[in-house]
């Protein structure tokens, strides 16, 4: 019995498989960086100011 080749059909699905799979195994990009900076701070309206003084006092930290 002699045996046959792949089919070309065959053969072109299995190498897409296999580089699916290597695709898949790829490194992922590199994370952006964090920005550690922390928010401005908010204006004290005028209610603030007249029950706390200005600037109102800091607020507890658990």
């Amino acid at each position: 019995m002699i045996p046959r080749p792949i089919p070309s059909a065959l053969a072109v699905s299995l190498a897409g498989l296999i580089a699916l799979a290597a695709g898949a195994c790829a490194t992922a990009p590199a994370a952006p960086a964090v920005d550690l900076t922390p928010p401005p701070r908010r204006p004290y309206d005028a209610k603030t100011q007249l029950e706390y003084g200005n600037p109102p006092p800091r607020a507890p930290r658990y």
